[in-house]
């Protein structure tokens, strides 16, 4: 039998609010294009304070993966903080979009 909590291949969700010089680098676009690689969905957007505001769901690896992207982003930016809160996956998101 499968231990389901540690299957790297199980659905998982997350939340991200990542701060830092993140507004007017690409981060936006860069996410995007790392999570449609890594072949997760959800969406990422810029927040009034300055911050970028992602959800991201996918497999485990891929969701880790794009975590840890999160914490470099372009070249350009500079992150100081990512903050993740873990939550159900929505599963209604057919591809990685940028929200306006």
């Amino acid at each position: 039998m499968m231990d389901t909590v540690n299957d790297p291949g199980e659905l998982i969700a997350a939340r991200l609010v990542i701060a830092g010089r993140v507004q007017g680098v690409a981060y936006r676009w860069s996410m995007q294009n790392e999570a449609v690689r890594r072949g997760v969905t959800g969406w990422v957007r810029n927040q009034p304070d300055g911050t970028v505001a992602a959800h991201v769901e996918g497999r485990r690896e891929a969701v880790d993966a794009t975590l840890n992207w999160c914490w470099q982003g372009p070249a350009v930016a500079r992150v100081t903080h990512v903050e993740v809160t873990w939550c159900t996956p929505e599963r209604g998101f057919s591809d990685f979009a940028i929200r306006y």
